[in-house]
């Protein structure tokens, strides 16, 4: 049985109203948490165009945050380790550690010391699709090893003390699981009717928050046992604006921004078209709950300071991205269809293999996102087409002391 069969299995013999332990909430989400794999329509590897923006713009930060690693304590150093955690698949990862070797390599070359050979890890859940992933591997003679290290990047992941260079793009806002106060109906945190935590009510975001909160430690805590002293950790994610960091039910740092976000508006809809159409019982609308938490500059700001002992950090920088490119926006005025049918394809690379899961059903997800596309395309105010949106990221780089 394949892995996502298994964890539906075991998810529908769970006892009703039995409470979730939170290893086993953990285990289930790694088991069927994926970007949708292939290079097809619906694909991560075609729909990562914001991610690649938002690399693209911090790519000056990586260069700079790499040229302030002291290469000095690893010139004896036969072998440099690099992992990109969350890596998913397509040409971002590829870029990324490509852009990391090239420019460590040229600092040896600048002190007139020969490169090191490199060793590169593409780390990531079981259920990514490494296979894709490696067919778009360079060819042989590419200046690294590569390796596959399935696993959640909130536990250990490598041995002590092995990596010189770790980075996270776009990852580390995906949660290690949904606070499960959020799924209980009895609980004040409960949030029946929403797909996320945008617009939520207080206690909802408390939870998303302390979960949040309790990740990133973890995350530092494994990446200190992992890194050589020196190393450099970079990380790129999604966040909030500061001026909200009181608030984290407030997601997103615009009104447009919210409105046309793939996890607000449309998603909701298309659950309650499921609901109301009979497809599915409204409690299968309320488990749903994207892991998903935008952290605030502050909130980053403190889990550093929490491991102040163990990584100085160089630099921490609030940027926004837009959607897409403007010419790609010109387009999507003109052409509702086409717009809709991007904002679903957007949704299927991120949360299909979720989705699937959590209906049961492939016919089922098909028509959740055929319901979605529908009202991308027919929005209740047409000038949004007309209107970029942005997503708003932090950008850390720090060094294990």
């Amino acid at each position: 049985m394949a892995s996502t069969e298994c964890c539906i299995a075991t998810l529908c013999e769970h006892k009703a109203g039995a409470p979730w332990k939170r290893e086993e909430l953990e285990l289930q989400l790694q088991m069927i948490m994926c970007m949708q794999g292939g290079d097809g329509d619906g694909s991560y590897a075609r729909n990562s165009e914001a991610p690649a923006s938002a690399i693209d713009i911090c790519r000056p930060l990586l260069e700079e945050a790499i040229n302030a690693i002291p290469l000095c304590r690893f010139v004896s150093h036969s072998c440099l380790h690099i992992a990109d955690l969350g890596c998913a698949t397509g040409a971002n990862t590829l870029a990324t550690v490509d852009l990391v070797i090239r420019c460590i390599s040229q600092r040896f070359r600048h002190d007139t010391h020969d490169p090191p050979e490199f060793e590169a890890s593409f780390s990531d859940l079981p259920s990514n699709d490494f296979n894709s992933l490696f067919r778009s591997l360079p060819p042989p003679h590419r200046p690294y090893f590569a390796a596959g290290v399935p696993g959640s990047f909130y536990h250990r992941l490598f041995s002590r003390g092995k990596l010189h260079v770790a980075v996270s793009l776009s990852a580390l806002h995906w949660m290690s699981r949904v606070p499960k106060s959020v799924l209980d109906k009895r609980n004040p945190a409960w949030n029946g009717g929403r797909a996320w935590i945008d617009g939520a009510k207080p206690e909802v975001a408390a939870a998303f928050a302390k979960q949040a909160e309790e990740d990133l430690h973890e995350f530092l805590l494994c990446r200190a046992d992992e890194m050589a002293s020196g190393g450099l950790l970079f990380l790129l994610m999604a966040a909030r604006p500061d001026s909200d960091h009181h608030h984290p039910g407030r997601q997103l740092g615009d009104d447009v921004s919210r409105a046309k976000h793939p996890f607000t508006t449309c998603m909701d809809l298309a659950w309650s078209d499921l609901v109301r159409d009979g497809l599915i019982e409204e409690g299968t609308r309320d488990e749903f709950n994207v892991p998903v938490y935008m952290r605030s500059m502050d909130e980053v700001r403190r889990g550093f300071d929490a491991c102040a002992h163990l990584f100085e950090v160089q630099k921490m920088e609030y940027m926004r991205v837009p959607e897409h490119s403007q010419e790609k926006q010109d387009a999507y005025a003109g052409d509702p269809a086409a717009y809709g049918r991007s904002k679903a394809n957007l949704v299927r690379a991120t949360l299909r293999p979720l989705i699937e899961s959590h209906l049961r059903s492939p016919v089922l997800c098909d028509e959740f996102f055929h319901r979605f596309e529908t009202h991308a395309s027919l929005s209740h105010d047409p000038s949004l087409r007309h209107r970029n949106c942005f997503y708003d990221v932090l950008v850390v780089s720090a060094i294990r002391k």
